[in-house]
Formats: C-alpha cells, structure tokens, sequence
C-alpha cells in the first residue's frame, strides 16, 4: 500500500492524540477511587471494541499477516490493556504516564534504530525536550511508585510499543484493528471471572465509550497514521498525548490552567515537531 501524504499522516496523527487522550481520561474517570473492577474494565474495553469493529472484521480481501505470528498484535493489545488497567489504579497518574510512555519510547526507537533508521542532531534534540517537557508536566507532586503497579505500567508500554510497530504497513488498518480487537476480546470477557466483578452504571458506560469509540475507533485511526510516520516519529508524538489530556480537562473539565502547564506543554509539542519536521537519517543515506 502507499504511504499517504503528510497532510493526511498529520491529520490522522492530531485525530490519533485527541483519541489516545480521550481514552486516557475515561480510564481516569471509571477506575478512580476503585469504582471499578480493572479486570471487568479491561474486559468491557475489548468487548465493545470488538462488537463494534465485528462487521468489519472480515469484509474484502484476506490479508496475509506480514508478522511471523499472525496474532501477535492481539496478544500485544490483550496485555497492554490488561497491565494498564491494573497498574493504573496503584500509581499516580503522573507517574504511571511517564513510565508508559518511556517504556513505548526505548521499545518503538530501539526498534527503528535496529531496523536502520537514526537520528540526526534535531531529532535527538527534539527528544530531550519532549521527554523533559513530559517530565516537567508530570512529576511534580508524584510519590514513588508501587514496584508492581510500576513492574506493570513497564509492562503495558511495551506491549503497546509492539502493537504499535506491528501495525506499521498493515494493508487495511479497518480490517486488522477489527480482527486484534475480535481476538483480543475472546479472552477479555474471561477477565471479568479473575476480578471481583465491581461495576456501576457510570464505570459500564465509560467502559464502553472507551472501547468502542477512543480506542476501537481512535485505533483504526492509528493504524492508518502508523504508514505515513517511521518508528521513531510514531513513538516520539505519541508523548503529546498527557498534553492534550491535560489541554482536554482545562477545556472539558474547567480545570485550571497554570504557567507550569502552559511552559511544559510548548517544551513538548516543540521536541516533537522538531522530530516530526526534521528530515529522517538512515543507514542507506548516511
């Protein structure tokens, strides 16, 4: 398949953050103060996804899987989804977003460096100032974290970080985020038997919205921003995502807006689009 063009790479990649940090917010919203079971959260997560994607699952053209194991991208979503629902009620969500988004970032550059790609003086400049306008968003404030919840925060950015590069040339992104979801939400609806099944009203429908919409949705999306965008890249904006959670709850929520926010999120939108803008380098024009 072709690569799209950068207009259309950029628009679905600012489609992709407001998704990703939708979704964030949901999360936020149905697990807090332990309303919700993660275990049924996750489950309800990959249900909706998965009956909402159902119909489009297998409609055209069988693709031949580019990966050596052909479910790996659903088993990469079942454990990100699962890890990030239970360590995320045992970290501080300053925190536990850094260490996610770390984790994507050694997994989706280590990645593309092994694949040949490098990076040039604005790139890795870019970075630094991503990562420290991220950090400086975050971490003040924040306690040490649990060594498990952490362990698995760990865990479900690499998972995600897998998913990710999986999905990098997938032929049709409708197609092949439907069938993840479909095989990733067989084993989700079990996950609901391993937890206390603790659910209310507000927490199903947050559930579903996320899984349906912001993830379901904002996925496909994803998948096809994923073409246009190079390991790097693709890892590098997706640290963007707590600044547009955090613009999202000045705008959504009436939170308030404070020069630390304001300054941290320029240092972070600048380092990545210096990333993004800067011409990649690679073994084959060194």
């Amino acid at each position: 398949m072709p690569k799209p063009r950068p207009t259309t790479t950029i628009l679905l990649t600012v489609l992709t953050l407001v998704a990703f940090a939708g979704n964030s917010l949901l999360c936020r919203a149905a697990l807090r103060g332990g309303a919700m079971d993660p275990l049924a959260f996750t489950g309800l997560r990959l249900a909706s996804g998965a009956l909402v994607l159902l119909p489009l699952a297998f409609v055209g053209d069988r693709e031949r899987p580019r990966a050596p194991w052909p479910f790996g991208a659903s088993v990469a979503l079942l454990v990100y989804a699962t890890a990030f629902s239970l360590a995320y009620v045992g970290l501080d969500a300053g925190i536990g977003a850094l260490l996610l988004f770390g984790s994507v970032q050694i997994t989706m550059i280590g990645a593309g460096l092994d694949a040949g790609e490098r990076l040039g003086a604005a790139q890795a400049v870019g970075i630094l100032a991503a990562i420290g306008g991220l950090a400086w968003l975050l971490a003040p404030g924040a306690s040490a974290p649990a060594p498990v919840s952490a362990a698995l925060m760990v865990v479900a950015g690499v998972a995600w970080g897998g998913y990710s590069l999986l999905g990098r040339g997938v032929a049709s992104p409708v197609r092949a985020t439907a069938r993840n979801f479909v095989l990733a939400g067989v084993p989700g609806v079990g996950l609901f038997a391993l937890g206390s099944g603790r659910i209310d009203g507000e927490g199903l429908v947050l559930a579903c919205l996320s899984g349906a919409l912001t993830s379901g949705v904002g996925y496909v999306i994803w998948y096809a921003a994923l073409r246009g965008l190079t390991r790097t890249r693709a890892a590098v904006v997706q640290l963007a995502v707590p600044v547009v959670a955090a613009a999202g709850g000045v705008v959504l929520l009436g939170e308030a807006t404070t020069p630390r926010l304001l300054a941290a999120g320029v240092l972070t939108l600048g380092g990545v689009a210096a990333v993004i803008l800067a011409p990649p380098k690679t073994e084959a024009t060194r």
